[in-house]
């Protein structure tokens, strides 16, 4: 059971920093015009990190689409201008 608790601790913070990443890299594209929209994929914790998404693309003056799987499995993120 310890062993299990220490790969959480070494796991957990490392996919968190890497989808970070990969959210701010498609908010940073969108919003330097690169494209017009981009999905980030296959996130494990996409939906803990919505509302940091959210801001952090408010702030780069593009939004955050949440694209729930059918069977709420997972949360994929689309980054799209802002509606005119």
């Amino acid at each position: 059971m310890e062993r299990d608790v220490d790969r959480f601790r070494e796991v957990v913070p490392d996919a968190l920093e890497r989808e970070v990443g990969l959210i701010r890299g498609a908010i940073a594209l969108v919003a330097a015009g690169g494209s017009p929209r981009v999905v980030v994929a296959g996130l494990h914790l996409g939906d803990a990190l919505l509302p940091s998404a959210r801001r952090m693309a408010l702030e780069a003056g593009v939004r955050i689409v949440p694209l729930w799987a059918a069977d709420e499995s997972g949360l994929d993120i689309a980054v799209e201008p802002l509606p005119a």
